[in-house]
């Protein structure tokens, strides 16, 4: 089964939502390549749609798309081969091209090669340039940013995200009520493709509505728990600042983890993921050597030494995610529990062991996928059937 972010997403610059100001501006850009600058840059928080409006944008006005990422960027020698004739060759079937540079920002401190090939393909370049990035105010970037156009996102509204995946849910056939869509474009915090991916995870659970529900809570005081580390002076009352969250100490961990980076950089990156690191060295000690002292540490280092890892208090909104470990983590959880239902209806009706069919799973899950009837004898569920297309 598709992505559902694919799936949807939009086939012109009219289906983008909540980003006229950007629609309006990449369609005076392309209609103006060559009398200004050559590169756009587009900037802001995932899941505001930049590499959606690239796409759109080739599609509406019938133009081949060429595109490349961070990775791509790692080589300088690769890059000329692969850039340069791109940026020189006219399109075979369409009116014109576009070139796509993706997460341009994902490029490393070792990677510098192919940024001085970019810039100097953005001089010569026959075709507009298009550049996506999350954060492109890093140093690195300052002469990148002199040869282009730079066009910043927003976070989606709200009211946008609501009417998106009432939208979705219709055309799926699920049935959503007001506190479900509102619950969903809350938890995305403005990023389109985390409401989408939610709602289609959610899809697939028969009791989503409560599932949802039970987190509300705990992530209202996981942000301003988060907020009060990541941005402001390290105080000795910020020490107990996770107690009060309803969340387990391990959740809490993966939720510093997955949202370090959008408020530290360099150094101070290093430095928080370090003491992360310390707390989970202590956390298993406590575990297996039962050396429960080792908790006052915990505590340090989760709150007043990762808030102590900034030079300066921070300003201004982030929006922090929900840890997209929690969420592959409870679909390799599913997946468990349909690989050993299917299992054990097998194991019933050929009259062997549970154990032997976990065993031969890989060969039994082909015979049971390629014959409809065989799922019918095992009177398999919709979710299992969907599991052997996996």
């Amino acid at each position: 089964m598709s992505p559902w972010t694919e799936k949807y997403r939009p086939k012109n610059l009219e289906e983008i939502k909540g980003q006229d100001e950007a629609v309006f501006k990449i369609r005076e850009f392309l209609k103006n390549f060559g009398k200004k600058k050559n590169a756009l840059i587009l900037h802001g928080p995932p899941g505001t749609g930049k590499t959606s409006i690239a796409h759109a944008a080739a599609k509406e006005n019938n133009f081949e798309i060429f595109e490349l990422n961070a990775s791509d960027l790692r080589n300088r020698e690769k890059l000329k081969n692969i850039l340069r004739p791109a940026t020189e060759q006219m399109p075979l079937e369409k009116s014109d091209k576009i070139i796509l540079v993706d997460e341009v920002d994902g490029i490393s401190e070792y990677d510098y090669g192919g940024l001085g090939e970019l810039l100097s393909v953005i001089e010569s370049t026959s075709f507009p340039v298009i550049i996506t990035a999350n954060d492109i105010w890093d140093k690195k970037f300052s002469a990148l940013r002199k040869k282009c156009e730079m066009l910043q996102l927003k976070e989606i509204n709200v009211n946008v995200l609501k009417n998106v995946i009432l939208e979705i849910s219709a055309k799926e056939n699920i049935s959503v009520n007001d506190d479900l869509i509102n619950e969903l474009s809350a938890k995305a915090k403005g990023d389109m493709r985390a409401a989408i991916n939610d709602l289609q995870a959610l899809s697939k659970l028969k009791d989503y509505f409560s599932v949802i529900l039970d987190e509300r809570n705990k992530e209202t005081d996981i942000f301003s728990s988060l907020k009060k580390v990541f941005q402001e002076k390290p105080e000795n009352e910020m020490l107990g600042i996770f107690d009060s969250v309803n969340m387990s100490i391990d959740d809490i961990i993966l939720w510093i983890e997955e949202n370090i980076p959008a408020d530290y950089k360099g150094e101070e990156l290093a430095r928080a993921y370090d003491l992360l690191s310390k707390t989970d060295v202590f956390r298993g000690r406590i575990h297996k050597q039962q050396y429960w002292r080792f908790l006052v540490y915990e505590n340090i280092f989760l709150s007043y030494g990762i808030a102590s890892s900034k030079k300066n208090t921070k300003t201004g909104f982030t929006s922090y995610k929900k840890p997209s470990r929690i969420l592959q983590i409870w679909l390799n959880n599913q997946k468990t529990v349909h690989k050993k239902s299917i299992c054990h209806k097998y194991a019933e009706y050929v009259h062997v062991s549970h154990k032997r069919a976990m065993t031969e799973f890989p060969v039994i899950k082909l015979v049971i996928k390629s014959n409809p009837e065989i799922q019918k004898e095992l009177k398999l569920e919709e979710e299992e059937i969907e599991y052997l297309k996996i």
